[in-house]
């Protein structure tokens, strides 16, 4: 009985209030510096506006680790803290509470669900980056993928950005279609962070599939951005990268 009642406690315990107040407690000046040379946080940029203290992200990653059977309104409180750092902690958690043995099929969806109706939260590469793979792809894999469709063409990056890297988890059973259309999207893209995220997702299909990437790129190399095409034949030989570099 007092371990029942133990458990509980720490369970009552893994609230937003409770992540915050540990978060908090690792602040560090020092790191701090470091992530405003990181990120572009001046005005007009993309991190313009995001509030960081200064905390590193193996320690927050460490956190959402403890407090990953959070309640999913918990973790929407988390998103809606304007430190950066807390969002970083909420994207983390739902990556690591999505593929829990103890997640349910309905815990998933609502885990999916919070992604897409919040996206005004996840508002920086790396929050896209952390749970787009884990959450929105996972639950897509044997469903319609019309959504990924639309957000590729939304006028808010992050969206995009979502969009392709979502399809990683499609890339890993062998279904390149989604991607390829995705990237195509994205080729006109005034975005290189969507450039870089879509050439990322392409080496990934070469990496499976060395000739459905070649036959993209012999297609569409002409008009890759360069750093679409850069991260794209990162893994080809020095011949090959000239060749393609030559077609733009």
């Amino acid at each position: 009985m007092p371990a029942s009642k133990s458990k509980d406690n720490a369970r009552v315990e893994h609230t937003a209030r409770a992540f915050t107040r540990r978060l908090l407690a690792l602040q560090d000046d020092e790191e701090l510096r470091k992530i405003q040379r990181y990120f572009k946080s001046g005005e007009g940029e993309y991190a313009h506006g995001d509030k960081f203290i200064g905390v590193r992200m193996g320690s927050i990653f460490a956190l959402a680790k403890e407090f990953a059977d959070m309640p999913i309104a918990e973790i929407e409180t988390l998103l809606d803290n304007d430190i950066h750092e807390s969002r970083v902690g909420a994207l983390s958690i739902m990556a690591k509470q999505y593929p829990l043995k103890t997640t349910a099929d309905d815990g998933r969806k609502a885990l999916y669900d919070l992604y897409l109706r919040r996206h005004d939260r996840i508002n920086n590469w790396d929050l896209v980056d952390l749970a787009a793979w884990h959450v929105i792809g996972p639950w897509l894999v044997d469903k319609p993928r019309a959504v990924l469709h639309k957000l590729a063409k939304s006028k808010n990056m992050w969206e995009r950005r979502t969009a392709i890297l979502a399809t990683f988890s499609f890339i890993k059973r062998g279904e390149f279609d989604d991607t390829l259309k995705i990237a195509r999207l994205l080729i006109k893209d005034d975005q290189d962070l969507s450039h870089k995220a879509a050439g990322w997702a392409l080496r990934v299909v070469g990496d499976k599939d060395r000739e459905v990437l070649n036959a993209f790129l012999d297609e569409h190399a002409a008009q890759m951005p360069r750093a679409m095409l850069s991260n794209a034949i990162e893994k080809f030989t020095p011949a090959d990268k000239v060749r393609y570099r030559a077609m733009t």
